[in-house]
This record gives structure tokens, C-alpha cells and sequence, in this order.
């Protein structure tokens, strides 16, 4: 599981070495994909915070998933903060069974730990299924840091297509709904039966 830190609100600065990831990330002159631009555009420039927002001097980092309330793009509340909400990425292949603001689970396999989680963000095509945000890497307990943490293998994700709503959720709900869609699906045991464990 690598670790994602889209739409944390100190996700990325100006300067590379302050934000929780490395701007490549985000993308870079001309095509970014995980900022907010002036021009609403990949090819804008990059929206800074202001001293009203949570993080003044990071740029706003955005989610697929996001809160269609907040109609301000450069809101970086608008979008589900990776250090407060667990949840995963998939990748475009993955849209085609589930879709954003459906709620998921993932399984630790090395230590047993199983964390809640919402679909909040989509990963290039290159990339396979495996990230998860900052929060949903605390509750599984592997290293959160988006630069050196995440984990090579043995982390496996349960999907219940279908779902969600489309929008973030509270974290209570998160938790509660997917808990229960784990258990209805026969969670662990199922699970270790999946994987011939």
C-alpha cells in the first residue's frame, strides 16, 4: 500500500521539502492533477492557501471525491483531507465495479488489522490497485509518511460497489457503514477463505 496525501491540507508547498509529499506527485508545470489551478485546468497555475484557509503557503490539494456543497475549487475543504478521513484509490480499471463515495475495507495481512474506509480518489492508469491516505495507513499500522512509508505487499481491499452516495461522509459514518458491509460479506473469515489463507 502506498501512501496517499491528496487533499490533506499540507499535501504540498511551494517549497518541496515542507509538504507531507513530493510535488511530483501532484504533477508538474503544465499538467497538474492533484492541485487546484487558477484556471481550474491541469495547466493553470497553482492555487496557494490564503490566511483564512487551514495550511496558509500549501498549495490546495485536491481529491476526485469531493463536496459538491463547496462549489469553490481553490476551497481546499471541498475536498477529503488524507490525515483525517481513511480512505483508498482505485485505479480507472477499478470504476468500472465500484465508484467514488462507495465505502471499502482494508486488511492489514501481516498484523490483522482492518481499517473503514471511503473511495475518495483515482490513480493513474499505469498505476495498480494499492494506496490508501494517511489515515487509513495509521488505523492499519503501517507508516503513514507519504514520502517513505506504505508497505509492498500484504494489504487487501474489500469493495462494496454501489454503496455510497457520491459524496464524502463523516468519519462515524465511514466507519459504522463500512463495518457493517464487512460483516454482511463475512468479514475476516471470509476473506482469509478468498485468499486461501
Amino acid at each position: 500500500m502506498a501512501v496517499d496525501a491528496d487533499g490533506a491540507y499540507r499535501a504540498y508547498h511551494p517549497n518541496n521539502r515542507m509538504g507531507l509529499d513530493s510535488i511530483e506527485h501532484a504533477g508538474h508545470p503544465g499538467n497538474w492533477w492533484a492541485l487546484a489551478t487558477d484556471s481550474g485546468r491541469p495547466s493553470g497555475r497553482p492555487v496557494v492557501q490564503g490566511k483564512n484557509d487551514p495550511a496558509p503557503g500549501f498549495y490546495v490539494s485536491m481529491t476526485s471525491l469531493f463536496d459538491p456543497n463547496i462549489t469553490d475549487e481553490s476551497n481546499p475543504r471541498r475536498f477529503v483531507d488524507a490525515v483525517a478521513v481513511p480512505y483508498i484509490v482505485l485505479p480507472p480499471e477499478g470504476f468500472k465495479y465500484a465508484k467514488l463515495g462507495d465505502f471499502a475495507t482494508a486488511v492489514n495481512l501481516q498484523n490483522g488489522k482492518v481499517g473503514h474506509a471511503i473511495i475518495a480518489d483515482e490513480s493513474g492508469p499505469e498505476l495498480p490497485m494499492g494506496e490508501g491516505s494517511i489515515a487509513l495507513a495509521r488505523v492499519l499500522g503501517i507508516d503513514p509518511n507519504p514520502r517513505s512509508g506504505g508497505v509492498e505487499k500484504g494489504v487487501a481491499y474489500v469493495v462494496y460497489p454501489g454503496s455510497g452516495n457520491g459524496e464524502p461522509r463523516m468519519l462515524n459514518e465511514i466507519i459504522s457503514t463500512s463495518q457493517a458491509h464487512f460483516e454482511r460479506w463475512g468479514g475476516l473469515p471470509m476473506l482469509r477463505g478468498c485468499l486461501n489463507q
